[in-house]
């Protein structure tokens, strides 16, 4: 297989002799074996699979030899969006191929910020995940009911997630730094029958005791018919009524594996709440199984003997990315914790201590090892480490050249891109494609990404609307308490009817490579993990000071992520430092840490649409230096004084003095 490289550009190069022997490789033969045809370039490939995505995907079953009944003839009958449903009448399991393997082999290691660490082999996993089975079927857990997990990242929420849907049910999880307003927000809607829930967490050093906060969650759950503890912090003030996880794992048992339709539900992820309630996607069995063994098996060639480990919370779609990881036979790695504590070299030392071969950071975290003067390839061993992922912002060039000099050079720094909407990524890397400073190298086996402008015209070498032009099995099958599929249409295709528009702004490259601008939305990112606006709405608007609010997180010419709240202060209030350390308080309680403004700053009057929905997106664009006539039509606004008013904070609040006004 040939390999994409363009050395006088590329940061990095592919390793000739060890993309030859990749999993894609391999694929690439067995596809050109099928098809009579050559593709020596990753690009020809990725053509071949957007021209032809039921052989892909098709290709795709076959290579990793996808335990799946009744595949029909015709793989994607119909290819409109939406609706596009594939292999239908199909019968497959996620939990099944999650846990394929057997014998004595690290599964799982799960590490705790005191150092504490557990490693499971696969047969272990697989006594935990039955006995937590036998449990919920107990207390009368059926195929389609909803388990939910209010966990931080530990052992317990994969074994969790894998009973719930080895036996067909829906799994969804929120981590503890939601105080229980904001989990109810995201699992309430779910109506669950039964909850897992966690004592507490420890987060940079500190002891966050939540028992108060599942009492409120279960009160709140009127269908709730059984909770099941896990002592993380060994805080023991639960409610009556609860069984102790212990107690349940003490009895392994053979797991279960209920046989579902390709398209039913397997799990429901929550967007941020950008506008509104946090909206529930749900992803399917067969779409997940397929789309994950892609992107790790292919693209990231996991497999046997690797260990995968990505920084992630039980909030975001790269734990349930994480837990896959399993489907490729590869050990997964949980770290629950703060990724820089007790230093920021934290991350680093768990890759070197468990030989992980794949790792996944924030963007965030890159710089701040960068700015803390670390060199981890000259203080550890990171001999194993092949592969970097990056992802939940754009990854500024800088970061690249960090990691080549400081990391290591034979490393891949992949940057991808994708998103919760789909659990899975649109653009990243393969073994044979070379990274250049700033871009991604290329969209993903199946997707068919492509930037368009307003007119819905293809461009290339400019700045246009990232969309999918032919159907992912990976796109969700619905919204929850969506029965008409309407919230659905309008997220995704009310722009470019029939395709898929996800709200970044990218470019295409002459070469293939993608840049991402930044969101075209309104979404949150503190750190790589996507924050919601309205979890901050309900505290800060809840407040007597307050009349008011508005937050936005801005991407800053200097590559600072600049995330300031603006007040509209009551009556005879005044915004000193005691009103700023309250509001910074309830936020952090009411919503999370992350949630927590780097300013606070008081404004006159917020600007909304005439039907009343906060400006975010054009208040964004002015602190980034747009000219108020590019950014929205203000005929559009009840108050455009207000909405020109946010132009003095075009140097990213910079001055002290302007913060304070």
């Amino acid at each position: 297989m040939t390999v994409d490289i363009t050395p006088a550009e590329a940061i990095w190069t592919p390793d000739v002799a060890a993309s030859a022997v990749s999993q894609l490789a391999r694929f690439t033969s067995r596809v050109e074996k099928r098809t009579g045809e050559r593709y020596p370039t990753y690009r020809e490939l990725w053509r071949w699979s957007v021209d032809h995505p039921a052989d892909f995907w098709t290709a795709v079953v076959d290579h990793f030899d996808v335990l799946i009944d009744d595949a029909p003839a015709n793989v994607l009958p119909d290819r409109t969006m939406p609706g596009a449903r594939w292999f239908p009448g199909a019968r497959i399991n996620y939990a099944e191929h999650a846990l394929r393997l057997r014998g004595d082999d690290t599964a799982v290691i799960a590490l705790g910020e005191t150092g504490d660490t557990a490693e499971v082999s696969w047969n272990v996993l697989r006594g935990m995940v039955g006995a937590v089975q036998r449990w919920l079927v107990e207390h009368g857990v059926r195929r389609g009911d909803r388990v939910v997990g209010y966990l931080p990242n530990t052992l317990h929420a994969v074994v969790g997630m894998l009973a719930t849907t080895g036996l067909g049910a829906i799994w969804s999880a929120c981590g503890q730094d939601y105080g229980a307003a904001g989990a109810l927000a995201r699992l309430g809607q779910l109506e669950p029958k039964v909850l897992i829930a966690a004592d507490g967490y420890r987060w940079n050093g500190k002891v966050h005791s939540r028992c108060g906060m599942v009492e409120t969650i279960r009160s709140s759950m009127p269908e709730l018919v059984a909770t099941l503890s896990v002592s993380a912090i060994g805080d023991s003030r639960f409610g009556v009524g609860v069984t102790g996880w212990d107690d349940v794992v003490a009895h392994p048992a053979e797991p279960e594996f209920v046989s579902v339709e390709f398209n039913d539900p397997l799990w429901a992820l929550f967007s941020s709440g950008t506008t509104g309630a946090p909206k529930g996607i749900v992803h399917s069995h067969g779409g997940v199984v397929v789309d994950h063994l892609r992107l790790l098996g292919l693209h990231n060639d996991l497999g046997r003997g690797d260990r995968f480990f990505w920084y992630t919370t039980t909030n975001w779609m790269m734990w349930n990315m994480v837990t896959s990881g399993l489907l490729t036979g590869a050990a997964i790695v949980l770290y629950d914790g703060s990724p820089v504590f007790p230093g920021p070299q934290r991350l680093w030392e768990i890759a070197s201590d468990h030989r992980v071969t794949v790792l996944g950071v924030s963007p965030g975290y890159l710089a701040a090892s960068e700015k803390a003067g670390l060199s981890p390839a000259c203080d550890l061993d990171l001999s194993r480490l092949r592969t970097i992922g990056s992802t939940g912002a754009p990854l500024p060039a800088q970061s690249y050249q960090w990691v080549r000099d400081h990391v290591g050079t034979h490393i891949q720094l992949a940057s991808t891109s994708g998103g919760t909407d789909v659990v899975s990524g649109f653009a990243g890397c393969a073994p044979n494609t070379p990274v250049w400073a700033g871009e991604i190298s290329a969209p993903l086996l199946g997707v068919d990404l492509q930037a368009w402008n307003s007119q819905g015209h293809s461009v290339i070498g400019e700045v246009g609307e990232l969309v999918i032009a032919t159907p992912m099995p990976s796109m969700p099958v619905s919204f929850w308490n969506d029965p008409t599929g309407q919230r659905y249409r309008d997220a995704y295709f009310d722009t470019f009817p029939g395709v898929w528009r996800h709200g970044d702004w990218i470019t295409v490259t002459e070469r293939g490579s993608v840049i991402i601008s930044g969101r075209s939305d309104a979404t949150l990112n503190r750190q790589g993990v996507r924050l919601g606006s309205a979890d901050i709405y309900d505290v800060v608007d809840a407040l007597p000071e307050i009349r008011e609010s508005l937050v936005v997180g801005v991407e800053l010419d200097d590559d600072r992520y600049w995330l300031p709240l603006f007040v509209v202060l009551a009556d005879h209030v005044t915004l000193d430092d005691d009103l700023r350390a309250r509001i910074a308080g309830a936020i952090g309680i009411g919503a999370s840490p992350r949630h927590v403004p780097d300013d606070i700053i008081a404004v006159p009057a917020i600007p909304h649409t005439r039907t009343g929905k906060k400006l975010e997106v054009p208040v964004k664009r002015l602190i980034q230096g747009k000219p108020l006539q590019q950014v929205i039509g203000v005929d559009t606004v009840d108050d455009p004084e207000a909405l020109a008013n946010f132009s003095r904070f075009v140097d990213g609040g910079r001055s002290g003095a302007q913060r304070r006004r």
